[in-house]
């Protein structure tokens, strides 16, 4: 699991990240709104965790945002305020989940493992863009009455970049997702599967749907 976790409070900032390591989730860690949204596009995350009072750019200010910009991700807020009024705000701010500080540590934890089961479940759901349609229970690409079968990283390669659509998604976050972070797969090996991609989305329509941004990333509009 990799999360963003945004947190102006130093010492519990650097506590978590400590705590979260020893649980294996991998956590890059922002000190303010600002900075948290400058990293949620530049790398996948599994999680959002943000902290609602925050300078630059409030935890719930930076949620509303994220969901005005379509962002599909789970996001998870941190706040002391406990009041029936400040969850419905937060919630109806884009957050699927709210803890209440000072938490416990164990229930966090377990708070992040649902949140990705229920993004797990989520992604099964079929991908709408345009006239295409991602088949999730046939790894099939749709367009009108034609279909295509990707392969399962070519699959994975073009939901990631159909729920981030409209933003640079930079290669070796792609190389990381698909290949995982320890694998030795070189630059070449995505820019193969992209080709191939490519090639089966142009058989159903000739259309440039992925877009590339040279010495970024690939991106849909």
């Amino acid at each position: 699991m990799k999360i963003l976790l945004a947190e102006d409070d130093l010492n519990l900032g650097k506590l978590l990240t400590m705590l979260l390591k020893k649980q294996n989730i991998n956590t890059v860690w922002a000190q303010d709104g600002e900075e948290a949204y400058s990293k949620v596009y530049a790398d996948g995350y599994d999680v959002l965790v943000l902290d609602w009072m925050m300078p630059k750019l409030s935890g719930v200010e930076l949620c509303r945002r994220l969901r005005e910009e379509d962002y599909q991700g789970k996001i998870l807020l941190l706040t002391a305020k406990d009041t029936v009024a400040d969850k419905v705000q937060g919630l109806n701010a884009g957050a699927d989940d709210y803890l209440v500080k000072p938490f416990a540590m164990e229930e966090l934890v377990a708070r992040l493992h649902a949140l990705c089961r229920r993004q797990a479940a989520y992604n099964v759901s079929n991908l709408s863009y345009g006239d295409y349609v991602l088949e999730a229970g046939t790894y099939c690409l749709a367009y009108g009455e034609q279909r295509v079968e990707l392969r399962p990283r070519e699959y994975k390669l073009l939901e990631l970049l159909l729920l981030n659509k409209g933003h640079v998604m930079p290669r070796a976050v792609l190389q990381d997702r698909i290949w995982g972070i320890d694998s030795d797969v070189t630059e070449n090996n995505l820019d193969v599967h992209i080709r191939l991609l490519r090639k089966k989305i142009s058989s159903l329509h000739n259309e440039e749907l992925i877009k590339t941004l040279r010495g970024v990333g690939y991106y849909v509009e």
